[in-house]
């Protein structure tokens, strides 16, 4: 059965190596937090640079470099990335002759507010932990473990199912995805309630991803539209990285 086959296009197999890469960052993270958290909380009390310079490279300074080198890959995009970021970029643009620029405009209202409405509830919810953390409930480890949990979970979204767009964005797949980019934002949330070098440079360089994504979507809203962009359409779509999401989601909500 054709719909049951899985295409293994090159992008689907970067993506499944880098969900593979976040898992074992993941498990390697926990492992020093279940087995020894107080070299967690060391780590992230020391200055970042002082540490660097008398005690060496430690796993901190292995994290903020995947962190940050894939951050600035995302503000300078080449071609062998998804269609997903891809898509707000003039180079890969195809307009939809005859659209309709009205219903282009509506899109972009609705996309705007389901938009703000997961900003709202993923504030709200690390509010929780920003909280728990001001009153000692919660330490630097704790937090840093979350933002490592944000990081997976992030290609989980992409890979296998996500909630927001399942059940607040209502979006066809991650390359019609209009907070796609926020990713790194979210992901490091967590990290602006730690006063110091390390997480704030990880959490500042998130939002100017972020900004630069809103500025391109603000800036070119036909882009990121189906009905006004070929490229995003599902025929001609060279990605097909929603395989596995649509089985799940299908599953899910029945």
């Amino acid at each position: 059965n054709g719909m049951n086959t899985m295409i293994y296009t090159r992008m689907m197999k970067v993506n499944l190596v880098k969900f593979a890469f976040r898992i074992c960052i993941f498990l390697g993270v926990l492992g020093v937090y279940v087995f020894n958290k107080g070299l967690l909380v060391e780590m992230m009390t020391h200055r970042f640079f002082v540490e660097l310079t008398v005690y060496g490279v430690s796993l901190l300074h292995v994290l903020w470099f995947v962190f940050m080198v894939m951050m600035i890959r995302h503000l300078f995009p080449k071609k062998v990335f998804t269609m997903a970021l891809l898509k707000g970029e003039a180079d890969t643009y195809v307009e939809e002759e005859g659209y309709s620029r009205m219903e282009m405009l509506e899109f972009v209202q609705n996309q705007n507010i389901k938009a703000w409405t997961v900003l709202l509830i993923w504030l709200l919810g690390n509010a929780v932990f920003a909280l728990l953390y001001l009153l000692g409930f919660l330490d630097s480890a704790d937090l840093l473990m979350l933002t490592v949990f944000y990081f997976l979970c992030d290609y989980i979204c992409i890979m296998v199912f996500c909630p927001f767009q399942t059940y607040v964005m209502k979006n066809r797949c991650c390359v019609n995805c209009r907070i796609y980019d926020w990713g790194h934002f979210m992901m490091f949330t967590p990290m602006l309630f730690i006063k110091n070098f390390f997480s704030w440079s990880l959490f500042f360089t998130s939002v100017v991803v972020m900004i630069r994504w809103e500025l391109h979507y603000a800036k070119h809203p036909e882009r990121f539209w189906h009905g006004s962009n070929q490229t995003i359409q599902c025929a001609n779509c060279k990605d097909k990285t929603c395989q596995i999401k649509k089985k799940v989601t299908r599953k899910i909500v029945g």
